[in-house]
């Protein structure tokens, strides 16, 4: 009999565990630069489609590359909160530079070839030392076509990007494939509608060409790396539904689709 109870109580306490351990919530975090970044890129866009929002924490900052978002202690943030991870089933730290680490930017472009592959492997690495699970992502796409055909100058990046996932065992999200490919399928005018402000009316049109800035134009906040909301909306769809592919079990995380 008091095998029995011994027995009865253990399971009880298994299932107990056990159930407790379903309560706890899937956590993001988000590393990258002002295309992921709050006003200017899709990150917040993205954690608002997270059931909880307070378990999708974007630390993303503009201007930053994976060489100088170390640099400057911005990952030593990343690495507290999870140590400090106990209160989830399991924290993802989806991680995307490229934009600030191409060359002619002082204090933050690093080498493609020597630099950048160890950067992001680093980070990789030090997520899953610390127990959570690194969600590498190439880089989105600017938006500027030139005759007919958009430009991708971070394709090289990206690849670095793709190559060191598949050493890893990391997943992947193709975010500048996806994305180039949208882009590319919408045209000069639909996709300058995802900026953040209105292209000026002083943006010329040359026949079967992308738009150029006239010279002596008044200078505005228009570009085609950034997006505002509708930008965000779209391509934090995109991201979404890039990491339910690539993990299925993330799939339950995200709001209904009428309540995004």
């Amino acid at each position: 009999m008091k095998i029995l109870i011994t027995c009865l109580a253990t399971a009880t306490t298994l299932l107990a565990s056990g159930a407790h351990a379903a309560d706890k919530p899937i956590r993001f975090i988000l590393v990258g630069d002002s295309t992921m970044a709050n006003t200017s890129g899709y990150g917040d866009a993205f954690c608002a489609r997270v059931n909880r929002a307070n378990t999708c924490i974007n630390l993303a900052k503009g201007g930053r590359s994976s060489g100088s978002f170390r640099a400057e202690g911005r990952w030593d943030e990343v690495e507290g909160l999870l140590r400090g991870s106990a209160a989830y089933s399991a924290t993802y730290v989806l991680i995307q530079f490229g934009h600030n680490d191409q060359p002619g930017k002082p204090g933050r472009s690093t080498d493609l070839k020597t630099e950048f592959p160890v950067n992001m492997a680093r980070y990789a690495q030090e997520v899953k030392t610390l127990g959570g699970v690194p969600v590498l992502v190439t880089p989105l796409t600017r938006r500027t076509f030139k005759d007919g055909v958009l430009e991708n100058n971070l394709a090289p990046w990206a690849d670095v990007i793709r190559a060191t996932a598949a050493a890893q065992k990391t997943p992947l999200l193709d975010l500048n494939a996806e994305s180039y490919a949208a882009v590319q399928a919408m045209g000069q005018d639909e996709a300058d509608t995802l900026a953040m402000v209105p292209r000026p009316a002083d943006y010329g049109v040359a026949p079967a060409a992308g738009k150029v800035e006239v010279a002596g134009a008044a200078k505005s906040a228009f570009d085609r790396t950034h997006v505002g909301a509708k930008g965000a909306a779209y391509f934090s769809r995109m991201v979404m539904d890039e990491i339910k592919r690539s993990i299925p079990g993330v799939a339950g995380q995200f709001k209904p689709e009428s309540e995004q």
